[in-house]
């Protein structure tokens, strides 16, 4: 059974220096334990996730140039996070904050 995840979810990223901290803007307007409900679609860098300090990915641009830089020596650069894509998986019965239109037409 999925999880209900709300703003101030704590999160890690493999190559980050420090956790972030989820921030869920209140659009939806769906409250779960007195603060806002996340849906899949809450994973924007910067809105929805804060960097996580320092990045260590050499798969970085930023860092890849400074490694070079650097002849070789791994060289951390300030983390911006990369979430293309929705969450997954997300819980497929869920609706937070949607609304249902009837399929039956008003007579």
């Amino acid at each position: 059974m999925p999880i209900q995840v709300t703003t101030g979810a704590m999160l890690q990223c493999s190559f980050g220096a420090v956790p972030s901290t989820l921030s869920v803007l209140p659009v939806n307007r769906v409250m779960a334990g007195g603060v806002p409900a996340a849906t899949i679609m809450d994973h924007i860098p910067i809105a929805n996730i804060p960097p996580f300090g320092m990045c260590s990915s050499i798969a970085n641009p930023t860092v890849a140039s400074a490694t070079t830089a650097a002849l070789g020596v791994l060289t951390p650069m300030p983390c911006v996070p990369a979430t293309p894509a929705p969450w997954v998986p997300g819980a497929a019965t869920v609706l937070t904050g949607a609304c249902r239109r009837s399929t039956t037409p008003a007579s």
